[in-house]
């Protein structure tokens, strides 16, 4: 094992450029690989929180008894889409009408006009397009309900629109993926080409097939743990720097901490998987 790894930092020494083009795909690559994962973990995020904020508002019969409402609210609480049922009284309703309009109907009339409802949000699941329509549906059909405000076209847009944003982010992430592999799998194939008179010396002498690959491979590794460690480095600090704007590692909750682990290690993994689907041509025929 000490012959491969000075064998592995003599391949360094010996090839250089092979070694800092390996050393910076790599570093782009794993780079770009976090980046991807950070950018489909922010859009899971915001795109629940956009969820949150998305209400169906049912304006209730001005008839109804203080009984009939109650049982309308557990008739909500108790359906298996509903995520919270919050009750506006017909007082709350003039108080948010005036709040946002700025216009007090009450100088005007000697009533007051707005029907008391029930503001609901739906769990996550429940956001498909279809399901979504059923549920309207559904609850306009709940007897006391004179009238439902729901702004589904724009709901099923925004929902559309973060869904393809993750879509492509995926792709560009596979994509990426490819790409680095191949950089990565061509200059190892590159160290091999330039090494073919030695390890064909290896293989007349006797030498094992693990003596002859595992030199290659940790020099792979060598440059996937510093692409890992220059990434890393990029991660803490973009957050340093937008944590005053975005605080991502409390969106990315616990697991965020353990992000620059991750990334040191996803270098050298994928060097070495990378190395061994390389050196697989490499034999002990001669």
């Amino acid at each position: 094992m000490l012959f491969s790894i000075k064998e592995a930092f003599r391949l360094i020494r010996r090839a250089k450029a092979s070694f800092i083009l390996s050393l910076i795909s790599l570093s782009i690559s794993v780079i770009l690989i976090t980046a991807s994962i950070v950018l489909i973990e922010l859009s899971d995020y915001y795109q629940n929180k956009i969820k949150e904020e998305i209400t169906i508002n049912l304006f209730l019969n001005n008839d109804l008894s203080l009984d009939n409402i109650n049982g309308i609210k557990t008739d909500l609480q108790n359906r298996v889409y509903v995520k919270s049922v919050s009750f506006i009284s017909k007082d709350k309703a003039a108080e948010i009408f005036i709040k946002e309009t700025g216009e007090d109907f009450r100088k005007l009339l000697n009533y007051n006009p707005l029907p008391a409802s029930f503001s609901i949000t739906l769990k996550e699941n429940y956001f498909e397009k279809d399901s979504l329509k059923r549920i309207v549906n559904s609850l306009s059909e709940i007897k006391g309900i004179d009238d439902l405000s729901f702004k589904d076209d724009y709901v099923y847009k925004l929902i559309s629109i973060l869904d393809t944003l993750k879509r492509y982010i995926f792709v560009a992430t596979i994509i990426i993926l490819l790409i680095s592999i191949y950089i990565v799998y061509s200059t190892v194939r590159l160290i091999v080409s330039s090494r073919l008179d030695e390890l064909e010396t290896m293989k007349l002498v006797g030498a094992r097939l693990f003596t002859i690959k595992m030199p290659v491979i940790l020099n792979s590794m060598i440059a996937g743990l510093l692409a890992g460690i220059a990434a890393a480095a990029f991660f803490i600090l973009f957050i340093s720097v937008f944590d005053n704007y975005i605080s991502i590692l409390n969106i990315l909750g616990t697991t965020g901490y353990f992000y620059p682990i991750l990334i040191i290690c996803t270098g050298p993994f994928l060097s070495l998987l990378i190395s061994i689907l390389s050196l697989r041509s490499v034999t002990l025929k001669i």
